[in-house]
């Protein structure tokens, strides 16, 4: 059923401004950063097992629970960026201090290949007792990805050797045959992680661990009871009330509503989309594009943030997306990513690459501040200034989700298909790209994400026919393409890419134009929160109005004329060359309302000129008002 494979971003020469400066600050501050962290906070110390054992440094909150409990998992992703890093260049100290960490892992590692620091070190004898709170076979999953991650880019695969190992006993554990444990993990992550490793390494029986961890989701009788009884508790005392909340409500390929916490549902889906393609599964697709349709056209914000609760980091009920209080985590969005990627290798379909994209340069990228050293947990969409970022946090998940995504993002321009080589993303960037026993180099000339010129360069060794196929993203209207100078027809659209096939020979270029004005966007009259109010959007960017661009202006007050134009300012002297928005505004004046709270006509108005920024950018100044959605008048 897989219709396309992404190349690999290792294959991928990220060479424009935009993408270049966000991977050398990921790459020379970001990484290195959090390694310090890590160790500051304790997780590091973790794991060579201290004894005596040393209280507790994140005290349990009310469902006596610590996040200390999947440290683990912190380190295995601050592994899977930091050898993302290393395969766009060596760097011997950071080698060392995952070596380090890889020896202090093999000694911590059961004689029977189980490997949880904080059962090993704290509760020894309480292993798989509780798969629904915490996160065995989650931790695992972002370990083992850190592993293979360090040995595709170095080589070294002693700690890919230790994660097999565990791997072993928990497809020993786990399972439908005699005298095994019918469970799956409370926080999907395991199966993306087992179906990479099947890429890896080749074996069977790894693709079919996480399909088994998918398809018992759900089964009745209920594994999460089941193992509640066995340490003495209720199944109905389960803090969340729900099973929602995990997705294991009802068997995944019966799920239609996307609910309960966003991350585990986007990590689940993505892993639904990975086994259809890979199994030819229709069932496991069927239910993929319902519950995709389900959360783009009800439950996912303008920025491709995901989750409205902060109560279960997740969503609630359809258009229910408040701004000021939006959960919007950036793990969410980054997952939301993976699942879009996974949905394209089913169908080269436009409708998600346009997600894709939405995500990455919003609801993901918003994540990472700037200097590369500060992050955003919940990405608001009003903030009255008291909103910041932090250098750290007591659940860090979302620092590491952003740098692996940063470190990795080449490779999601790129995939190939049968006889066909597929263009999802733009800037300016090279690839080299295998096409059955060919190969083709695919070079992008542009200012993209800031302009929409794009040139696209087709080198393949030898003269060779196939089909290349371009996005046309949806923001864009009357794109134009041309082919060594001889126009395409640009309304020749499947799926929403173009689709130029031809024999191609080295030096062929197309130029491909997609205009990019600024527009306004609308949400569904149902979503209470933005009715009479419109958004900005200018390319792969939605746009937010922040304090510090308005100086004087209550921004609050800040109402945008339905018919003013929207004017494009290029900014060469703001956050190494941005593009801005502009328009003639109107400010509401309280200077006459002498301390009085209602009155029975409208406030005066004065003219306004309002200024706003990509939405990513915010809170890299100083703190102050910020608001996505604009009164409109």
């Amino acid at each position: 059923m897989r219709r396309l494979t992404p190349v690999r971003f290792t294959d991928v020469t990220m060479e424009g401004a935009f993408w270049r400066e966000r991977l050398d600050t990921v790459l020379a501050k970001t990484i290195p950063s959090q390694h310090v962290r890590l160790k500051e906070h304790g997780i590091l110390d973790s794991l060579s097992l201290p004894k005596p054992v040393p209280p507790l440094r994140i005290p349990c909150n009310r469902h006596d629970f610590t996040t200390q409990i999947f440290w683990d998992s912190d380190v295995g992703k601050w592994i899977e960026a930091a050898s993302y890093a290393l395969a766009h260049r060596r760097d011997s100290e950071i080698e060392a201090k995952i070596d380090a960490i890889v020896e202090t892992l093999g000694k911590a590692q059961a004689p029977d290949g189980y490997l949880n620091c904080w059962y090993l070190g704290r509760e020894p004898d309480k292993r798989w007792t509780n798969l629904r709170d915490n996160h065995e076979l989650y931790c695992a999953g972002h370990m083992l990805e850190g592993a293979i991650a360090y040995f595709q880019a170095t080589g070294r695969r002693r700690l890919l050797d230790i994660m097999c190992r565990y791997v072993d006993h928990i497809a020993a554990m786990f399972g439908p045959g005699k005298g095994q444990r019918r469970g799956y993990c409370g926080h999907q992550e395991i199966e993306l992680a087992l179906i990479k490793l099947y890429h890896a390494l080749g074996r069977r029986e790894h693709l079919d661990l996480a399909l088994y961890f998918i398809n018992e989701r759900g089964r009745e009788p209920h594994y999460f009871d089941i193992e509640a009884r066995a340490r003495g508790e209720e199944p109905g005392a389960y803090w969340a009330k729900t099973y929602e909340y995990n997705q294991s409500h009802i068997p995944v390929r019966q799920q239609t509503k996307v609910v309960g916490h966003a991350v585990r549902a986007m990590y689940m889906y993505a892993a639904m989309a990975d086994l259809a393609a890979e199994l030819g599964d229709e069932e496991l697709k069927r239910a993929c594009e319902t519950l995709w349709q389900d959360v783009t056209g009800k439950r996912m914000y303008v920025t491709a943030g995901l989750g409205p609760s902060a109560s279960n980091e997740g969503f609630t009920k359809d258009y229910d997306l408040p701004n000021d209080t939006a959960y919007a985590e950036t793990c969410a969005s980054v997952a939301l990513i993976f699942w879009a990627q996974r949905m394209l290798n089913l169908d080269c379909d436009s409708r998600y690459a346009d997600v894709l994209e939405l995500a990455l340069y919003n609801g993901a990228l918003a994540g990472l501040s700037r200097d590369g050293t500060h992050y955003f947990y919940e990405n608001r969409l009003e903030s009255d200034g008291s909103h910041g970022r932090w250098e750290w946090h007591t659940c860090p998940c979302c620092t590491m989700n952003v740098s692996r995504l940063v470190a990795s993002v080449g490779g999601y321009f790129y995939a190939t298909g049968e006889n066909a080589i597929a263009v999802h993303l733009y800037g300016a960037s090279t690839a080299g790209v295998s096409l059955g026993a060919r190969t083709v180099k695919i070079s992008q000339v542009t200012d993209y994400p800031w302009s929409g010129k794009i040139a696209i360069r087709v080198d393949p060794d030898v003269p060779t026919r196939f089909a290349l196929k371009l996005r046309i993203p949806g923001w864009t209207q009357n794109p134009t393409a041309s082919v060594n100078r001889t126009p395409v027809d640009g309304s020749a659209l499947s799926l929403g890419y173009l689709v130029i096939e031809r024999e191609w020979s080295a030096g062929d270029v197309v130029d491909l134009d997609l205009p990019m004005p600024a527009r306004r966007l609308y949400s569904h009259p149902d979503v209470r929160m933005d009715v009479g109010r419109a958004a900005l959007r200018r390319g792969p960017f939605v746009y937010c109005i922040e304090q510090a661009d308005n100086p004087g202006i209550a921004i609050s007050r800040l109402r945008l004329p339905a018919k003013a134009p929207i004017d494009t300012v290029p900014r060469p002297d703001l956050f190494d060359g941005i593009v801005c928005l502009a328009a003639d505004g109107q400010l509401a004046d309280a200077g006459d309302w002498n301390g009085t709270l209602y009155r029975d006509r409208p406030p005066a108005v004065s003219p306004a000129r309002l200024v706003a920024i990509p939405y990513y950018l915010w809170n890299n100044r100083e703190p102050g008002r910020m608001i996505v959605w604009i009164p409109e008048c």
